[in-house]
């Protein structure tokens, strides 16, 4: 089961309990659901424990995986507790050519003139699927893959006409205009931004919106990422329905 923290203010004086843990559905989906009492003034001593205090009632309920409030800081209290906080690394993958190409408009870059690299350590289904809908819109793709691509590019060719750049040297992959990246590539020195670090949880993801029937739907304050995560690996939103945003600069 999935579970969802959220941050519950002060009442103006009226006691409310410091956690509380309920069912809820989001757009179909069940989950978890755990309100813990915090405001400015709460001393992070106390938010701990009840941060502790929620996660262990999470657990004890068959949560494993947990969409945080925005800049959570208690990651410490839910690994005592035994539940993670959910991975966004599916959901930047599923959004990979989307998020290539959010980075193209940024830079006003188009598809006839734009050098886009692709690299991974493995051609697995998400690299396969960005691939192909970058090679359609762009004219210089690059591929770098320890095997598969010839492949990939044969497939390419023969159903799409379109030609994959296929092993690319470093120097190539440091002067694209737009790099994505499946896997950490150490050996590659960028001095440029424009770097979608598909394997790194931390880095930064523009806003992904949602039409506004859904985005009315939305709760507040929890971490837009993850919660987007889940919905999509529950199948109530599919990746198409998710909007890239301009990167905020």
């Amino acid at each position: 089961m999935i579970g969802m923290m959220n941050w519950t203010p002060p009442a103006g004086g009226v006691r409310q309990k410091s956690v509380v843990l309920e069912m809820r559905t989001l757009l179909h989906l069940r989950v978890a659901w755990s309100s813990v009492a915090r405001g400015p003034r709460t001393p992070e001593a106390l938010v701990r424990r009840r941060v502790l205090t929620a996660a262990k009632r999470l657990r004890k309920a068959g949560v494993t995986r947990l969409v945080v409030p925005e800049a959570f800081a208690y990651g410490e209290q839910l690994e005592k507790a035994g539940v993670a906080p959910v991975s966004t690394l599916p959901l930047r993958r599923a959004l990979a050519a989307d998020l290539a190409r959010a980075a193209m408009a940024g830079r006003n870059l188009s598809g006839g003139s734009a050098r886009l690299a692709v690299a991974g350590d493995q051609l697995s289904g998400e690299l396969v699927r960005t691939v192909t809908e970058l090679v359609l819109g762009n004219r210089y793709v690059l591929l770098d893959v320890p095997y598969g691509g010839d492949t990939l590019a044969n497939q390419l060719r023969r159903e799409y006409g379109v030609s994959l750049l296929l092993s690319p040297t470093r120097q190539q992959l440091e002067e694209a205009d737009v790099l994505v990246l499946f896997a950490a590539r150490t050996d590659l020195r960028r001095r440029d931004p424009a770097v979608l670090r598909l394997y790194d949880e931390a880095a930064p993801l523009p806003p992904l919106l949602l039409p506004p029937v859904l985005e009315d739907q939305m709760p507040p304050g929890l971490c837009r990422p993850q919660l987007l995560a889940v919905l999509v690996e529950s199948g109530v939103l599919r990746p198409g329905q998710i909007t890239v945003g301009a990167a905020e600069s």
